[in-house]
């Protein structure tokens, strides 16, 4: 099973980022974190890497009922999305396969939550 739900598009960094985020907004989505992943190396390693942004993106239903279901499920929250450029014109936008996320914690109840929510990531990437 991958653990990404991935697509790949044309255009300008930031302008993907933002309708990224745009997206991911209207499927429900709050964005708790965003890390500038690219920056961070060259900070902290002095190494270079093309724009990467991590955006830690989160449903509150959906983070709400998985608390409900299993209470230690926050240290799998909140998922992560990343978009990063492929230095050949293209963005590649990818968010964590909640299924594939939540598959080791074994409980019926996260599978059902994890399904919708990775069907909200779909949308929000189709919407790119």
């Amino acid at each position: 099973m991958s653990y990404t739900l991935t697509k790949t598009i044309k255009g300008n960094f930031d302008e993907v980022c933002e309708s990224t985020r745009e997206a991911l907004s209207e499927q429900g989505f709050g964005i708790l974190t965003e890390i500038d992943f690219q920056a961070t190396m060259q900070k902290k390693l002095d190494q270079k890497i093309p724009p990467y942004l991590i955006l830690g993106a989160c449903h509150p239903q959906s983070a709400f009922e998985s608390y409900q279901a299993e209470a230690q499920v926050g240290v799998m929250l909140p998922c992560n999305v990343i978009v990063r450029d492929l230095e050949n014109g293209s963005i590649e936008i990818s968010a964590i396969d909640p299924q594939a996320m939540m598959e080791p914690i074994a409980n019926s109840e996260l599978t059902k939550i994890a399904a919708a929510v990775g069907q909200r990531f779909e949308k929000a990437l189709a919407q790119l």
